[in-house]
């Protein structure tokens, strides 16, 4: 694996552990640095790390907070 790849892998946290959980994307990691890209989107769709994914969590809590202050009238 090269370095510049190790080195972003051990900056974040969530990555380093995804990584553990699917040890899978050693190999493909070893094989090509290209294939980051491809765990980084893995990643982000098991953690739920996509700006829409933050959004759509923003809105429903809005959502429950608005609920719980409608019931509380």
């Amino acid at each position: 694996m090269q370095k510049y790849v190790q080195m972003k892998l051990k900056e974040n946290p969530k990555m380093y552990e995804y990584l553990k959980l699917n040890s899978h994307w050693y190999k493909e990691l070893n094989r090509s640095a290209t294939n980051y890209k491809k765990f980084e989107e893995a990643m982000k769709d098991l953690y739920k790390l996509h700006t829409t994914d933050k959004i759509n969590n923003a809105i429903e809590n809005i959502d429950l907070i608005s609920s719980v202050l409608n019931v509380l009238k």
